[in-house]
């Protein structure tokens, strides 16, 4: 995405401006498969993005990013943190440095997203400041063949009250999106809009068009990708949707990832890392560790969806009579005043294989996780009772009848 037209852009140069052909707008983003990344282990939110840059660990970045990679994702869109970049300058050069080369090492590119302080964006005196900045960022990765896309403001478009503050910060992302196209004439610059009309109204300011979408039901997730789509083509611009994927948005994973797929749309998912101190109770594939949550994301991701469709198959799960003897079992050993720790152990990871491999339980909290803490734990038969008896009552209605 680097090779510029070095007549062209010297002619350009010359004449005091940059002309489109000068800069690597790609025509097509349809193929973007990319995520937000903050690391999963950073300090205490709301300051989680300043706290990735300060406390930033390349062999962290380099796990993380290898867990992209096992999921073919080819984009990143990362937080730049400015009160990281003044507290120690040098410090965010190096590590922003490793991170873009890190992710081109992977065929990862790259989407930084700068943040500013809020009295800079408010007041047009500081307005230098947030020049001084942008030209540090291009000076340390503008030459980085990893880097993809500029995003020069985040959601200027929210929240959308008052209405002075979306007009003030309209103003700043069109002044920003100037100031890098002044400084680096061949990365395309975006501003990340959290809705189509946003997108639409600032579409002028930018190379590649961007929009967000967090929306409930599938009818309006269409909708919105289909007017995007129908703009871009209009004004003869690429576009991409940089974040999509919230549990409590009622947005899920699975969902919102079919629905672009289907309609060709590219896309960043908010976000790889389960983030412990931001927003990792609603957001996030994997843990530190490299496990997942919920594998219907990392499925989702790679293009497998669930059947909601007429023809499902629904699991029998006493097909060959292990439900019926982890019941009849289980009863004998519930009824037993001096029952087995061992024997009773090994009953209820039956009955919790049967219930998670038959989909019979929700997964928020998986039946083998609660029998795996207990055989790490102490011997607590009153507990270890209970559970079997739950598990018993949900599996019991799933026996086989002759």
């Amino acid at each position: 995405m680097r090779m510029a037209n070095a007549l062209v852009l010297g002619l350009a140069i010359l004449a005091g401006a940059v002309p489109v052909a000068g800069r690597n707008v790609p025509k097509d983003l349809s193929n973007v498969r990319g995520f937000n990344y903050t690391a999963a282990d950073v300090a205490a939110s709301p300051r989680h993005h300043i706290d990735h840059w300060l406390s930033y660990s390349p062999a962290t970045t380099e796990f993380d990013l290898d867990l992209a990679k096992r999921l073919n994702l080819n984009q990143v869109r990362i937080f730049l943190a400015y009160d990281a970049y003044v507290q120690d300058k040098a410090a965010f050069r190096e590590h922003l440095l490793h991170f873009v080369r890190a992710c081109h090492k992977r065929d990862i590119g790259v989407m930084p997203v700068v943040t500013y302080r809020r009295e800079i964006i408010a007041d047009k005196a500081s307005w230098p400041l947030a020049r001084e900045w942008a030209a540090d960022l291009v000076k340390t990765i503008g030459n980085e063949p990893g880097l993809a896309f500029w995003d020069v403001l985040n959601e200027p478009d929210w929240p959308t009250t008052p209405e002075s503050w979306v007009r003030q910060r309209f103003e700043f992302a069109k002044h920003m999106a100037g100031v890098f196209h002044e400084l680096d004439p061949r990365t395309p610059v975006t501003i990340g809009m959290a809705f189509v009309p946003g997108m639409e109204e600032l579409a002028d300011s930018v190379d590649v068009l961007q929009f967000h979408d967090y929306m409930q039901n599938r009818a309006v997730v269409r909708a919105n990708i289909a007017r995007a789509k129908q703009f871009a083509a209009k004004v003869g611009k690429p576009v991409v949707n940089g974040e999509i994927g919230c549990i409590a948005r009622a947005n899920p994973y699975d969902v919102t990832l079919e629905e672009h797929m289907k309609a060709g749309m590219g896309w960043y998912i908010w976000e790889l890392m389960i983030v412990r101190q931001g927003w990792g109770p609603v957001h996030g594939v994997f843990y530190e560790d490299g496990t997942v949550r919920d594998p219907s994301i990392a499925a989702a991701i790679l293009g497998f969806f669930r059947n909601r469709g007429p023809n499902i198959l629904p699991e029998n799960v006493d097909r060959e009579g292990w439900v019926t003897r982890v019941v009849t079992h289980g009863k004998k050993w519930l009824a037993q005043p001096d029952a087995s720790w061992d024997q009773g152990l090994d009953l209820a990871e039956t009955a919790a294989n049967l219930l998670e491999a038959g989909q019979l339980i929700a997964m928020r909290e998986p039946p083998t996780r609660q029998v795996d803490l207990m055989r790490q734990g102490q011997p607590d038969l009153p507990a270890l009772r209970a559970l079997l008896q739950k598990y018993i009552e949900i599996l019991e209605p799933y026996e086989r009848k002759e």
